[in-house]
């Protein structure tokens, strides 16, 4: 009954993003001494959401039941801006442990989503 909720979709959706972001975020940091490593990232969540083009409104399919649409995709890695390392390499660490805070965050506001929107569920059927 409460299984498709698109408030659910996309929390999970935007807690994926943060993950496979953090798991490519970390091999940059891993290759920061491999001689000609290019430093790897993920289009923001926010640049991917709004371009996939989905509706962003709930639809109706059938009376008195409200659904979204879609789901979580991966995404792909682009290639990142890299610092200029004499040996090719293009990994700033500094930059990285920045993206990693900003990832990080992006991960807690996807799980203060899903639990504001559990602790919504639960009042309204009286189980607060």
């Amino acid at each position: 009954m409460f299984s498709d909720l698109n408030v659910f979709k996309t929390a999970y959706a935007m807690a994926t993003h943060a993950g496979q972001r953090q798991s490519v975020i970390a091999r940059n940091i891993a290759n920061a001494d491999t001689p000609g490593y290019q430093p790897r990232d993920i289009e923001s969540f926010q640049k991917t959401f709004e371009s996939s083009g989905r509706e962003v409104a709930m639809t109706a399919t059938r009376v008195g039941h409200l659904n979204g649409i879609g789901g979580p995709k991966p995404w792909a890695e682009i290639e990142a801006t890299p610092s200029g390392d004499p040996n090719g390499n293009g990994v700033s660490v500094e930059e990285e442990m920045l993206k990693g805070v900003e990832v990080k965050r992006q991960h807690d506001r996807a799980l203060a989503i899903y639990k504001s929107s559990m602790n919504i569920l639960r009042s309204s059927v009286g189980r607060a």
